[in-house]
């Protein structure tokens, strides 16, 4: 069956709903969780679980995909993962740290997701652009394009903590650690800016939110703007993991037919005792 008439996978059209929301109107977050986010030694592993779900850092929603996965070693080099496995709720993978450093664990994907008419039906269809050219028929009727680009990340180091892996890419939302990620200690504020296609995004909101949120009744979200220079500071207020997200909207698409770009952001970041 042709992807522009088969139905989305319900994996696939969760991780497209879940960037193509706003981050304050649905419960559903994407996200990589490590096993841990500091180990030394020479025979160094971590293993890191992707899902997306209502609750952070609880897998009960639907599995996050590991086709856009890259894991870039301290001296920009990539690191290949071992051992994945992508079930219904989560996917799991492991990976060697060969050398001392920080790592960068990113999933990035910029999607397209289409719908149209053929006659009285509506036909769904969700690929890259160049897929979009090919399979997305000229003459669709009724055709409403959205662009997604999404990236989801998470760090590890090594030994020494270095930034060598953590150097942006000047494409989509990104963060950019002015306060290094595997070094962030509770109740003191760690300085980050927000870039949009390398240039500051400025006024935008960001998400933070402790994990255990299944734990408690309030989720204890924190949101802060940054500011024109897309700058912003997090007071983590206890030890714990993270989840910090953002989204932002404009018309930068890649196609003509998209009307609307839709670049997200989220990673997960160890914050330690003082």
């Amino acid at each position: 069956m042709k992807l522009a008439t088969a139905r989305l996978s319900r994996h696939a059209f969760a991780f497209v709903l879940a960037a193509a929301l706003p981050l304050a109107a649905h419960a559903d977050r994407m996200w990589l969780l490590p096993s841990t986010t500091e180990l030394s030694g020479n025979d160094a592993w971590v293993t890191v679980d992707g899902a997306i779900s209502d609750t952070v850092f609880a897998a009960d929603h639907a599995a996050l995909r590991l086709d856009g996965l890259t894991i870039t070693a301290p001296d920009g080099s990539a690191v290949k993962e071992q051992n994945a496995i992508t079930g219904r709720y989560r996917s799991v993978f492991d990976a060697q740290l060969p050398k001392d450093g920080t790592y960068r664990f990113s999933v990035q994907n910029r999607l397209l997701f289409a719908s149209y008419k053929v006659g009285d039906e509506r036909k769904r269809w969700r690929g890259n652009a160049d897929a979009f050219a090919k399979e997305v028929p000229a003459d669709a009727q009724d055709l409403q394009v959205t662009e997604n680009d999404l990236r989801v990340e998470t760090f590890v180091t090594r030994g020494k903590a270095d930034t060598g892996a953590l150097k942006p890419s000047g494409r989509g939302l990104e963060l950019v650690a002015d306060s290094h990620p595997n070094e962030l200690v509770a109740l003191t504020p760690a300085n980050f800016r927000l870039m949009l296609d390398g240039k500051p995004a400025a006024n935008v909101k960001v998400s933070v939110v402790p994990g255990g949120t299944r734990y408690r009744d309030n989720l204890d979200e924190m949101t802060i703007v940054t500011d024109a220079s897309g700058k912003f500071a997090i007071r983590f207020p206890a030890p714990g993991a993270y989840w910090v997200g953002a989204q932002v909207r404009d018309d930068r698409t890649s196609v003509k037919q998209a009307k609307e770009r839709r670049a997200s952001y989220a990673a997960t970041f160890e914050v330690l005792p003082q």
